[in-house]
């Protein structure tokens, strides 16, 4: 019955002074729904960046010149970048037992030219095999074959991006474009692949043999990178320790550091969930700062509230309540401040998460858990900071508290 009779009270109390409590719980909000978005940005990020990478295979390992360091969030190659030739390509395919295929890949940003129009994109001298290693696949013509490779014939692939820089509406295939100083014969164009990890075009690029391409156009005897396929994804690791172990055998470096790196589709998605965690975890601790600061608003006005209350607490005590009454009512009063701002918090903030989502094209993805931890939380900070208001006001001396103006 008291209890009722308090929460009556405590209840009356806020909707007579509704500016005041409006006030009080804008910071609930705020930091609720700030919870909410940035969670909801962090795991749609980080859902993004993993499905991205599964794109790519999760029976993939990757080879690259000298070592990959991360510099300014991405990978970077350091030291000697001429380490790797297609000779490592042939040991590869003809010693390890738990490969599937294997590509060399050497990249160059190039000028090509069509008739009047030209664009600066990436060019890539590869073999075949990198269409299932890679997930490629033609949308029109056909891609090159090891023969026109061995025979290095002029023949390239474009992407989506490249196909409407230079030819617009047109079909590309069969037309001649000039990558550098030397002519090419499109045979394909590449279904579109979107953008990469780091947000870098995928199909903007360009595929050529790479016999054509290290002897006619870069004029090289190395590679940046080989591209492997194991198995599958219970065959990796093995692939993993297997590609070291002839890599390090065929540059000898029985006493040396890897003049390589070589990386699992595993190993970088174990590293990106991390990153992306961390990401996440750093979001949600700046928003539950402002649910503290919201928590610091209420402890404000609750004590502006008892100061200006000071003679209806002394007639209250002077006809009868008790000290817990009074604590219950004023601890009703912090915790319906708590639970009203996180109510408006979780609306807004989903509101606001599938709103942005829509407009931005952004992925994000609301979390219930997240949600009704926020919700608790908010409901913990009411209670933790109307607690001393409330045990202030039950301490108050009912005849001192009659004589204040």
């Amino acid at each position: 019955m008291k209890l009722l009779k308090g929460t009556k009270i405590a209840l009356k109390t806020l909707f007579s002074h509704k500016l005041r409590t409006a006030l009080a719980t804008l910071g609930i909000v705020v930091g609720v729904c700030s919870v909410i978005v940035m969670v909801a940005i962090g795991d749609g990020a980080q859902k993004q960046v993993l499905s991205k990478i599964q794109a790519m295979g999760t029976d993939l390992v990757i080879v690259t010149a000298g070592q990959v360091k991360i510099i300014a969030g991405r990978q970077r190659q350091t030291g000697n970048v001429s380490t790797l030739t297609l000779k490592d390509v042939n040991a590869i395919l003809e010693e390890a037992q738990h490969i599937k295929a294997a590509a060399p890949a050497q990249t160059k940003k190039m000028l090509v030219k069509y008739e009047a129009l030209s664009t600066s994109t990436s060019v890539t001298g590869t073999t075949e095999a990198v269409m299932p290693i890679r997930n490629l696949a033609v949308r029109k013509g056909r891609f090159y074959t090891d023969d026109e490779d061995r025979t290095l014939q002029r023949v390239a692939v474009i992407g989506q991006t490249v196909a409407k820089n230079l030819f617009e509406n047109r079909n590309p295939v069969g037309e001649t474009v000039r990558i550098g100083k030397v002519s090419f014969e499109i045979i394909g164009v590449l279904r579109e692949k979107g953008t990469d990890l780091v947000g870098n075009d995928q199909d903007d690029i360009i595929y050529i043999p790479v016999n054509t391409a290290l002897r006619r156009l870069f004029n090289l005897t190395y590679i940046n990178n080989i591209y492997i396929q194991a198995k599958g994804s219970a065959h990796i690791d093995k692939a993993f320790s297997e590609v070291m172990d002839i890599l390090r055998d065929k540059h000898r470096l029985q006493n040396k550091p890897d003049d390589f790196t070589v990386q699992s589709q595993t190993e970088i998605l174990k590293t990106e969930k991390e990153t992306s965690q961390t990401f996440t975890n750093l979001l949600s601790a700046v928003a539950a700062i402002s649910l503290l600061v919201g928590g610091v608003g209420i402890l404000a006005i609750m004590l502006i509230s008892i100061k200006e209350r000071t003679r209806e607490i002394g007639l209250r005590r002077a006809v009868g309540a008790l000290k817990r009454d009074l604590l219950l009512q004023f601890i009703v009063e912090s915790l319906t401040l708590s639970l009203s701002g996180g109510i408006a918090g979780i609306f807004l903030g989903v509101v606001l998460s599938l709103s942005s989502s829509y407009v931005t094209k952004w992925p994000m993805n609301l979390s219930a858990p997240v949600i009704i931890v926020a919700f608790l939380f908010s409901a913990v900070i009411g209670v933790i900071f109307g607690v001393y208001p409330a045990v202030k006001a039950a301490r108050l001396d009912p005849i001192e508290a009659l004589k204040a103006e």
